[in-house]
């Protein structure tokens, strides 16, 4: 008998998570950057988001926590998530540099080119670029068929023929300054009108 798409789905689901698991391992286990006793800082969220978040660095607390947007950036984005209509687990946040290290150059870029099998098991369709430093690092990672992004802050772009991109600012930097607010606010909401459009399958 043949599968339902529910059970294709469970399937599909269930390989997402056994993946991310094993990269969790060997992110975990990986010795290659100088984070001494420090535990990597890991990506989180629904394995299969339509949405995923990608800085360029922890700051220090995801680094206490060990989870990727834990803190006043993640608290910031989960009200702007409400305040768009979306649904918080379509969505998925990680880090280039997983590892707290004291300059973000120290990084291992074996490390660093994770984020690149991050976004082959997760496959979203679309990838919020948060900040220069990521932006660069997404244009210098062997993504297939990527196309080099440009920094035109709230303008969707294609990455991939599967996935868009939408460039904002770095949210910790948009955090105590109004008119930084106000420019990651303007690019941000793009993703709302971007999800609404979403069809609903």
């Amino acid at each position: 008998m043949p599968a339902t798409d529910d059970e294709i789905r469970e399937k599909y689901l269930e390989r997402a998570i056994r993946e991310l698991n094993q990269l969790t391992r060997e992110v975990q286990s990986c010795r290659h950057c100088p984070r001494g006793a420090l535990m990597p800082v890991l990506g989180s969220g629904h394995p299969q988001a339509d949405i995923v978040l990608l800085k360029h660095a922890p700051v220090p607390s995801e680094v206490e926590e060990g989870v990727a947007f834990y803190g006043r950036g993640g608290t910031a984005l989960m009200k702007s998530f409400r305040r768009l209509g979306i649904d918080p687990l379509a969505v998925y946040g990680t880090l280039f540099v997983k590892c707290p290290v004291a300059d973000p150059a120290l990084a291992d870029p074996g490390c660093v080119a994770r984020v690149a099998e991050e976004l082959a098991i997760v496959q979203p369709k679309i990838v919020v670029v948060l900040g220069s430093d990521a932006l660069a690092a997404l244009n210098e990672l062997d993504v297939p068929l990527a196309q080099p992004l440009h920094a035109r802050p709230g303008e969707v772009q294609r990455f991939t023929p599967s996935m868009e991109a939408l460039v904002v600012p770095n949210i910790d930097e948009s955090l105590d300054e109004e008119g930084a607010k106000r420019a990651f606010w303007s690019a941000f909401r793009v993703l709302g009108e971007w999800y609404a459009d979403l069809p609903p399958y």
